[in-house]
């Protein structure tokens, strides 16, 4: 995992409304690459949330995966 991946929430982020499954993109990889901050966007590119993320939370996305959408609750 490297700054710029795009990478898949393994489970939910409950309080920034996040599911198993979002993409999101590394904007900064601390010590190590034990933890990062991901930016998780919505489809017209405006921010949802910005979060800290353990690398156990997070796995890269797949060669034969496929993006998917999904409605945001508010």
């Amino acid at each position: 995992m490297k700054e710029h991946d795009l990478v898949v929430l393994k489970g939910p982020v409950v309080e920034h409304g996040l599911v198993e499954g979002d993409i999101g993109t590394v904007v900064h990889l601390y010590e190590d690459g034990a933890a990062a901050e991901v930016e998780f966007a919505r489809a017209n590119g405006t921010t949802v949330a910005v979060v800290t993320l353990d690398a156990a939370q997070l796995r890269p996305v797949g060669d034969s995966e496929i993006l998917h959408v999904r409605e945001l609750a508010s």
